[in-house]
C-alpha cells in the first residue's frame, strides 16, 4: 500500500455518556458465559490501560512542536480518559458480580507502574502505539459484520461502539509521536506489537478463566468452554483471525496506521450521536449498518 495514501480523522472529544450498564445482565453476550468473561477481561485492562496510555505520550509532550499534533496530542488524552472512567463503571458491575476486579487491577497497576519507571520513553510510547494499533483493529472487526455482536447486549455493544469509534480517531496519535519526536528504533517498533499482543492475550484468556471459576464452573467445565469458544476468536474463520493482513502490515518499514481505512459506517454513528445525543442509539445504527 501507498505509504502516502491517508485516511485520518481528528479525535473528538464525547462526555457524560451514559450507557446503562446497571441493567446488563450477568452473561450479557447471548448467555454465553465463556464470551462474556473473554470481553469483560479485556474491558478489565482498559481503564489503566487507557491511563498508561496517557503517561507514555506525556513523556514527550515537551518535544512535541508540531501544532496539529499537539492539538492531536490533547484530544487522545481527554480521550483516553473518558474511556478509562467509562470502562471503570464496567468493572464495578463485574465487581458488584462477585469478580476479583481489584486483584486484577491491583497487579494491572503494578505492572504499568514498572514499565514507566524502570523502561526508557522509547519502550513506552513503543508499546502504547502497539497496543492503539491493535485496538484499533479490534474495534474494526467486531463491527464490520454484524453478525459478530449480534448477539450481544445492545448497551455493552453501545459501549463497545463508543470506545471503537475513538480508537478509529486516535489511532495514529501515539504512532505519530514514536515517529516524530520517540526516536524509536525500527527493531523496537516491531518487537512492541508482538510483545504487547502475547502479553494482551494472555492475561485476558488467564482473568477470564478466574471469572468464570468465581461464576462456579469447574475446571473440566472451563476447560470445555475453552476448546469450544476460542476459535471463535482464534480459529482459521475466527474474528480476530480476519485481521491477520492488517496486522501484518505493522511490521512493515513504511507503515502508518493512517494507510488503513477508517470503518465504513464511521459516519453513521457520528451522525446519529448527533441527531439523538444518545450514545446506546448511536452504537445501535452502527451495528445495524454493519456487513
Amino acid at each position: 500500500m501507498n505509504a502516502l495514501v491517508k485516511y485520518q480523522v481528528d479525535p473528538v472529544v464525547r462526555t457524560k455518556l451514559d450507557f446503562k450498564l446497571e441493567d446488563v445482565p450477568r452473561f450479557w453476550f447471548g448467555g454465553d458465559p465463556f464470551r462474556t468473561r473473554l470481553f469483560d477481561a479485556l474491558s478489565l485492562t482498559f481503564p489503566d490501560g487507557e491511563r498508561y496510555f496517557i503517561e507514555s505520550v506525556r513523556l514527550f509532550r515537551n518535544k512535541i512542536t508540531d501544532p496539529d499534533l499537539q492539538q492531536r496530542v490533547a484530544d487522545f488524552i481527554r480521550q483516553e480518559a473518558q474511556h478509562g472512567m467509562a470502562h471503570d463503571k464496567m468493572n464495578q458491575v463485574m465487581k458488584d458480580q462477585g469478580m476479583p476486579v481489584d486483584r486484577f487491577i491491583q497487579l494491572l497497576q503494578k505492572i504499568f507502574k514498572f514499565e514507566l519507571s524502570q523502561r526508557s520513553p522509547q519502550y513506552n510510547i513503543a508499546m502504547t502505539a502497539a497496543a492503539e494499533h491493535l485496538t484499533a483493529l479490534m474495534a474494526e472487526t467486531f463491527y464490520r459484520h454484524k453478525a459478530t455482536l449480534a448477539e450481544a447486549h445492545p448497551y455493552v455493544r453501545a459501549l463497545l461502539a463508543w470506545h471503537s469509534i475513538e480508537e478509529m480517531e486516535h489511532r495514529d496519535v501515539a504512532f505519530d509521536v514514536m515517529q516524530q519526536v520517540g526516536e524509536v528504533p525500527d527493531h523496537l517498533r516491531r518487537f512492541a506489537l508482538a510483545f504487547t499482543t502475547i502479553m494482551m492475550f494472555n492475561f485476558t484468556l488467564y482473568r477470564a478463566n478466574i471469572m468464570l471459576k468465581h461464576d462456579g464452573f469447574s475446571r473440566l467445565e472451563r476447560i470445555k468452554m475453552a476448546a469450544q469458544g476460542l476459535p471463535w476468536f482464534f480459529g482459521k474463520q475466527g474474528i480476530l483471525s480476519a485481521m491477520r493482513s492488517e496486522y501484518l502490515d505493522w511490521f512493515k518499514k513504511d507503515f502508518h496506521p493512517s494507510q488503513h481505512p477508517v470503518i465504513r459506517q464511521y459516519q453513521v454513528w457520528v451522525d446519529t450521536m448527533a441527531t439523538t445525543n444518545d450514545p446506546i442509539q448511536a452504537g445501535e445504527a452502527f451495528w445495524q449498518a454493519g456487513l
